[in-house]
């Protein structure tokens, strides 16, 4: 087996990401050779405890931290700068420093001014998930056939850079390379852009007079569901993710409130070319996404 890419690898917060880190490095063994989790929430160590998917649960992230030469946050992106105020001090020299967070230009703001001399950030997203949140929704194969986006500063140690990626790949994750203004752009399109999308339709339908609701609910067509199923995701993360990537979330936004009156325009006059035309057009991206066995 390969020699482990971290000695000591500490996941602070242990959710649906950070537990499918920790099962996948405890079921290949050469991603850490001990695994360290903390979390603010005292019930959430006790499960992490019973489900026994770390070495070490600490209840004190200061010491959780320390000795360690990878650290992990996997913890919504608005914490992280109180976080990190918390953790910096027990930092060890050397340590490689990275998140899992889907917003990359608040994460190097955050982060940066914080960092000890010394120790080496290197952002990272895994684009992989479920509607699920908590110890308890983690499973191993998570990351598998997912890319993974590695943000590295200008300046970044290529080690610990390369470390990060190993890491990633070990996880079963195809690995890709952005800058971070960059990232913020993509991911509001794929990604931020339908969770708001599909929040909104939620709450239209909730709107809705009772009886006109009740209906929906009962007669919910595949479409719906697959709203439903977005909509159904953690509070805190997407509150977090929408307010630190708030310009390329508004800029795409405008695009496609743009994109959505030409449609209703043309539905409103009848204009049956127009109408193809963007059903064409998703018909070829659901194409694409299969071909590349992303679907």
């Amino acid at each position: 087996m390969a020699e482990p890419v971290f000695e000591r690898l500490c996941l602070v917060g242990i959710g649906l990401i950070g537990s499918s880190i920790a099962r996948v490095a405890r079921k290949r063994g050469d991603i850490a050779r001990t695994i360290v989790a903390t979390t603010r929430r005292r019930e959430t160590l006790a499960r992490v405890r019973e489900l026994g998917i770390v070495d070490v649960v600490e209840d004190d992230i200061g010491r959780a931290v320390e000795g360690c030469d990878g650290v992990i946050l996997c913890v919504p992106v608005g914490a992280y700068a109180a976080v990190m105020a918390e953790i910096a001090p027990h930092l060890a020299p050397g340590c490689v420093l990275s998140d899992v967070g889907s917003t990359k230009g608040s994460v190097v703001r955050d982060l940066s001014p914080l960092v000890p001399p010394g120790v080496h950030l290197v952002p990272a997203h895994p684009m992989a998930g479920t509607e699920h949140s908590g110890p308890d929704a983690g499973f191993a194969e998570l990351f598998e056939g997912r890319y993974c986006i590695v943000t590295p500063l200008p300046g970044s140690d290529p080690v610990a850079v390369e470390k990060v990626r190993e890491m990633w790949r070990r996880c079963g994750s195809m690995i890709e390379t952005l800058d971070p203004a960059t990232h913020d752009r993509v991911v509001a399109i794929v990604s931020h852009l339908p969770h708001l999308i599909a929040f909104t339709i939620c709450g239209t339908a909730d709107d809705l007079a009772e009886e006109t609701k009740e209906a929906v609910l009962k007669f919910a067509a595949s479409g719906f569901r697959d709203f439903t199923r977005i909509a159904a995701s953690d509070v805190d993360m997407w509150r977090d993710v929408f307010l630190n990537n708030r310009e390329a979330l508004l800029e795409m936004l405008a695009r496609f409130s743009e994109d959505a009156h030409a449609l209703g325009r043309a539905v409103r006059y009848g204009q049956a070319e127009f109408i193809e035309d963007r059903i064409r057009r998703g018909r070829k991206i659901r194409r694409e996404l299969i071909e590349r066995k992303q679907a």
